[in-house]
């Protein structure tokens, strides 16, 4: 399988968000890069990786009966 990299830019555009987050994420190491000479590309694979760690599962009345047993 071929690995996609994209510019920060591109990783930008992908996330909807500006570039300013996507370099204080790489500048933090929240999110996996490689540097290409002075060049920083970020694998659409990695950002996948942070989007899904990222991600908050919606409330459900089972859900919420169980985190209410887990405090009485």
């Amino acid at each position: 399988m071929e690995a996609k990299y994209l510019t920060v830019e591109e990783a930008a555009a992908y996330l909807n968000t500006g570039v300013r987050l996507v370099r204080r994420l790489i500048a933090e190491r929240r999110i996996a890069f490689h540097k290409a000479g002075v060049h920083v590309r970020v694998a659409l694979g990695d950002l996948e990786s942070f989007m899904q760690a990222g991600r908050v599962e919606p409330i459900t009345r089972a859900s919420v009966r169980r985190d209410l047993g887990r405090a009485a």
